[in-house]
């Protein structure tokens, strides 16, 4: 179509658009015009008692974003159900991700019914409602990828996988098999990835979402290490003595320079920024149970994941 010049629209056309010299623009978050994720802990006792909810855990404010939102693309949140209630959860999300702190019940999603205890993990798609019902008092931790839809302008068009349940004693028992490998002191961690077997490439427990579960024995260093994925932290149990110690940069002894340092108490969530170096510590004589649920599913596959040791 053959269309005569007009000033006026393209006046209107050029309203938004902007032009930036490279080195005032290209890094944002050293230029101040982004924020840091910030350092943060929830404590348990944000659900502990009281009536049946959901709690985000929001941050939101300091990250300059809508909320709730826990980082850029995922909402971390606590659950309380008490028995003989309903919580019906739908968030404008492609992935949402359960792990059943205490208490019994079931979720109902579509034609999904999945019955749910104590150390369950839970993976919903997000196209549909789901119903999660108690038989009994039941607190979670829930992580959800809404923020990374919002900050897109997007809805889910089709869901990814179906319902999944990774039962209690199953994971455990997985668990227990690679902490007890004659390797795996050598390892540096010990712990399990959740994964579907709809992602090959990422093997990971959604497209967008990791989960691990992992162990921190009694007397142990996990040594340090980062991502470019945030980690939403959730600690399940641990005694005195354990701590995680987070910062920028290693020292030349290959330690973490003037760390920000993280007690653990059960039931703590916390969250560690991507690109930090981040240790863990147990001086204890048991050992410490946790999950790390971060956006790494999304990161790796966009190569982008970058996950280093020291």
């Amino acid at each position: 179509m053959n269309r005569e010049f007009d000033p006026a629209l393209t006046d209107i056309n050029q309203v938004d658009a902007e032009y930036f010299e490279y080195s005032k623009a290209a890094n944002p978050i050293s230029a101040n015009l982004i924020s840091r994720i910030p350092y943060h802990s929830f404590p348990a006792s944000l659900y502990d008692s009281g009536p049946s909810r959901v709690v985000p855990l929001d941050l939101s404010d300091a990250l300059g974003c809508e909320g709730p939102a826990t980082g850029p693309g995922l909402c971390a949140n606590f659950m309380r159900l008490n028995r003989g209630d309903t919580l019906t959860l739908q968030p404008n999300a492609t992935s949402q991700v359960f792990y059943v702190i205490a208490g019994e019940g079931s979720v109902v999603q579509g034609e999904y019914e999945i019955q749910w205890s104590k150390g369950c993990f839970i993976a919903l798609p997000g196209l549909q409602q789901a119903h999660f019902s108690a038989r009994e008092d039941a607190r979670l931790y829930y992580v959800h990828d809404e923020p990374l839809l919002r900050y897109l302008g997007v809805t889910p068009r089709a869901d990814r996988f179906a319902p999944t349940l990774y039962p209690a004693a199953l994971a455990n028992a997985k668990l227990r098999e690679a902490a007890d490998d004659p390797r795996a002191q050598d390892r540096s961690r010990i712990s399990i990835l959740l994964g579907n077997r709809h992602f090959p490439q990422t093997r990971t427990v959604t497209h967008v979402l990791w989960a691990m579960y992992g162990i921190l024995p009694a007397g142990s260093v996990q040594k340090p290490h980062r991502h470019q994925s945030i980690a939403l932290d959730f600690i399940i149990d641990c005694p005195t003595g354990c701590y995680s110690l987070v910062g920028t940069e290693l020292g030349a002894d290959g330690q973490i320079r003037n760390p920000q340092r993280v007690d653990w108490s059960p039931g703590l969530a916390f969250v560690t920024p991507p690109g930090y170096w981040h240790a863990h510590f147990n001086e204890s004589d048991s050992e410490a149970f946790l999950i790390p649920i971060q956006d790494a599913g999304l990161q790796t596959y966009l190569r982008a994941l970058d996950i280093r040791f020291s």
